[in-house]
C-alpha cells in the first residue's frame, strides 16, 4: 500500500512524466526512496535538470503520500500502478507505461498478464462505407477468435470496432483520454456503457479529468502498448492513428494496413504505411493466419495454468477444443487436422491463430503444427 501512494504522488507532482517517474524508481531503486532525494541527487538522475529539480523539491512539500492515496481511492477505487501485479504486463513493456492506470470493468487477469491476445483497431473519425465495413468485419473476426479488440472510443473507426466486437459476444477495451466518469464524445455514452459490461474501459487520468486535445495522443501510447499488433483501417496523412502505428513500431509491435485507392485521401496514411513495411490487410482468415505467426513478445512470469500445459485439454469453446484435440505433440500438417476436427479450412485456420497467439500451439515451416 505504502508502495503505491508513492507512485500515485509521483504522478500529481508538476514537470514528472511517465519516463520521468521510472527513470526516478530504478535510479533510486523505489518512488519511496526518490521521495527523499535531494536537490543534488535528483540532479543525478538522467533527464532532470536544474529547473525540474527544483520544481520537484517544491511540488513534494504539497503531498503526503499515504493521505493522499487515501483520499484519491474514495472517487478512484480501481486503479493499477507498475508494482500491482495485475498491471498489464504488455504495458510494462514500453517505456513511458502510465505510473496510474485507472480501469472500470469486467478485468481479465490472463489478458493482464500477456497470455490473452489483444489486437488494436484504429483509424479515421471520418471514415469510408468502405473502412466501416471492414472495421466491422475485422473487429467481428477478431472477437470470434477470442482475441480482444482495442480501441479508443472516438467516432468513426473506433466505434464501430467497439459495436461490431460487441455485437460478435466478443471482449472490447476503450482507452480513453478522459476520465472514466466523463464520455467523449457524448454520443457514445452508451457504448462506453457496453464496453464497460462486456469488457473493460482504461485511463490515466483521474475521474472529473474533461476532454483536452493533449490527452488524445498521447493515450495512443497505451492502445499500442497493449497490444501485439495494430490495425490501422483508414487514416489520412495526419489522423492521429498514424501515431498509434509508429509508437507500436517504436515498441518492436506489429503494423497491419487495410489498403485503399489512390483518389481515397483517407487511404493515404495507410498506404504510406505499406510503403514503409507494414503488413497488408488482405482479408479476415488471412490475416488471423498472419497474427498466429506472431512470436510472443513476453514469457510468463508465473506458472501457465493447466490450459497451456501439453498434454492437458483445456477448457476451450467447443471448435476450438475440436481443433485442439486434432493437433499432437508431433508436427501435424494441416489439412490433416481440417480431416480430423470436421470442420471447414476457413474455421480451422482462424482457430489455429487464435491457438498459436494463446501458446497453446505453434506452427512449423509447411503449414504444420504441433503442441506447445
Amino acid at each position: 500500500m505504502a508502495a503505491r501512494a508513492f507512485w500515485l504522488a509521483w504522478s500529481q507532482v508538476a514537470g514528472m512524466g511517465a519516463v520521468s517517474i521510472r527513470r526516478l524508481d530504478e535510479h533510486f531503486g523505489s518512488l519511496a526512496a526518490a521521495w527523499d532525494a535531494s536537490y543534488d541527487e535528483l540532479l543525478a538522475v538522467g533527464g532532470i535538470g536544474e529547473h525540474t529539480a527544483a520544481v520537484v523539491v517544491k511540488e513534494r512539500r504539497r503531498f503526503e503520500p499515504e493521505e493522499l492515496l487515501a483520499q484519491h481511492q474514495q472517487r478512484n477505487p480501481n486503479f493499477w500502478t507498475p508494482i500491482d501485479s495485475d498491471y498489464p504486463r504488455w504495458l510494462l513493456e514500453i517505456p513511458d507505461a502510465p505510473p496510474v492506470l485507472y480501469y472500470q470493468g469486467r478485468v481479465e487477469l490472463l489478458e493482464n498478464r500477456g497470455l490473452q491476445p489483444a489486437v488494436a483497431i484504429v483509424g479515421t473519425r471520418k471514415p469510408s462505407d468502405y473502412g466501416r465495413r471492414w472495421a466491422r468485419r475485422l473487429s467481428a473476426a477478431l472477437a470470434q477468435s477470442g482475441v480482444t479488440v482495442v480501441s479508443g472510443l472516438a467516432d468513426g473507426i473506433d466505434t464501430e470496432a467497439h459495436r461490431s466486437c460487441l455485437d460478435a459476444g466478443g471482449r472490447t477495451i476503450a482507452v480513453v483520454g478522459t476520465g472514466l466518469d466523463i464520455v467523449y464524445p457524448q454520443f457514445n455514452q452508451g457504448l462506453a456503457e457496453q464496453v464497460a459490461h462486456q469488457g473493460l474501459l482504461l485511463s490515466e487520468h483521474p475521474a472529473g479529468t474533461p476532454p483536452d486535445r493533449n490527452h488524445f495522443p498521447r493515450r495512443n501510447r497505451i492502445i499500442a502498448g497493449l497490444c501485439r499488433a495494430t490495425l490501422v483501417i483508414e487514416a489520412p496523412q495526419k489522423s492521429g492513428s498514424l501515431i498509434t502505428a509508429r509508437l507500436a513500431n517504436e515498441y518492436g509491435r506489429e503494423v497491419y494496413a487495410l489498403p485503399g485507392t489512390l483518389d481515397n485521401y483517407r487511404a493515404s496514411g495507410c498506404l504510406m504505411l505499406i510503403s514503409q513495411g507494414a503488413q497488408v490487410i488482405l482479408g479476415e482468415t488471412e490475416l488471423l493466419k498472419m497474427l498466429g505467426t506472431l512470436p510472443p513478445l513476453l514469457k510468463p512470469e508465473a506458472p501457465l495454468p493447466e490450459a497451456a500445459i501439453p498434454g492437458l485439454v483445456p477448457d476451450l469453446d467447443p471448435e476450438l477444443q475440436q481443433v485442439f484435440q486434432a493437433v499432437t505433440l508431433e508436427p501435424v500438417a494441416v489439412d490433416t487436422i481440417v480431416q480430423k476436427a470436421d470442420l471447414s479450412t476457413g474455421t480451422v485456420l482462424s482457430a489455429l491463430a487464435q491457438l498459436e497467439i494463446i501458446g497453446l500451439i505453434s506452427q512449423l515451416p509447411g503449414m504444420r503444427y504441433q503442441r506447445g
